[in-house]
């Protein structure tokens, strides 16, 4: 018996492909615009989706002098490698916390930060606040780190403000115990304000009749907040949320890297990291691309996971 569901998915494929193609082929101006989208389509494709062939190193002992075609195949050793060492583990471990309370902490204060700009009134105050907030975007890491060990050493500004007032001082750059919650204080700092982009470009959309009629039903600002502006950029919510869970085992190498120090390795090694010290500096290039493939694999688990419970309970999603 024929396979039909098959068949009729291939016809299906080949009508769709067909009118693609007469789509392409009309006139002058649509071909045009099909050329404006290919340097983005072959930045992807150099960058993004070719480099992916080296993926092929996390299921070999990699040698750079024999090659991907004669370096010895070893299978799921370094993933199994992976799930045994308990430094893996435990870097594993690190990478989580710190996302996740970069999830619970800094992604909610944007929208926070977008709504309360967005009540203000005043256009060149709103303007203003919007310039100063975004500026600590355009710092690199370095700026960023820098300045927070100038006021954090232990004879920098905070301290000698500490020793003042008869505190003793606080070994905030060596003390483990203080790593996570600067390394989430810092990306508040510095990208809060950027964050507010998307939510005030999805504010701006709101329709304005919205909140005279809920004037005229006597709701005040508050009410107004919470019935009217927080559903109407809902949507973009879940979709920013949605991408943030995509880089959940992402936490940024710079600023881990140039924060580390012997005190604070334990709990501030982190898989961006502990890649760069595998893979460069002890030159487990296999092992390193292995840990690079679970952080994506991961990260599109989570993508697929949320995704499907945003469209489960009503929102668009990401596809």
């Amino acid at each position: 018996m024929e396979p039909k569901p098959v068949t009729g998915r291939l016809v299906r494929f080949s009508v769709r492909m067909k009118r693609r193609t007469q789509r392409i082929r009309r006139p002058p101006h649509d071909r045009y615009l099909y050329l404006l989208i290919l340097p983005g389509l072959l930045y992807f494709l150099l960058y993004k989706y070719l480099p992916m062939l080296g993926l092929v190193m996390s299921f070999q002992d990699y040698s750079p002098f024999l090659g991907f075609w004669d370096s010895p195949w070893v299978g799921w050793k370094h993933f199994r490698t992976m799930f045994a060492e308990p430094e893996a583990l435990r870097v594993i471990l690190n990478t989580l916390e710190i996302s996740f309370l970069q999830i619970l902490f800094a992604f909610p204060l944007p929208i926070i930060l977008a709504i309360m700009i967005n009540e203000v009134r005043l256009t060149l105050y709103k303007r203003l606040i919007q310039s100063l907030v975004y500026l600590p975007h355009f710092l690199s890491w370095v700026v960023v780190v820098g300045i927070f060990v100038v006021f954090l050493k232990s004879d920098g500004i905070v301290n000698n403000l500490l020793k003042m007032a008869s505190i003793q001082p606080i070994p905030f750059l060596t003390s483990p115990e203080w790593f996570k919650p600067l390394i989430v204080f810092q990306v508040i700092w510095k990208e809060s304000g950027w964050g507010t982009i998307l939510i005030l470009a999805a504010l701006a959309g709101v329709n304005p009749q919205l909140y005279e009629a809920a004037v005229m039903d006597g709701a005040n600002r508050w009410q107004q907040i919470w019935h009217i502006t927080l559903p109407a950029i809902r949507s973009t919510i879940v979709i920013l949320l949605i991408l943030r869970l995509g880089s959940v085992m992402d936490t940024g190498f710079e600023q881990i890297f140039l924060m580390l120090n012997p005190f604070t390795m334990e709990v501030g090694n982190v898989l961006d990291t502990y890649v760069y010290f595998k893979g460069i500096q002890q030159g487990d290039i296999s092992f390193a691309t292995a840990v690079g493939m679970f952080k994506g694999v991961v990260g599109l688990i989570l993508v697929v996971i949320a995704n499907r419970l945003a469209r489960k309970y009503g929102e668009g999603g990401i596809y």
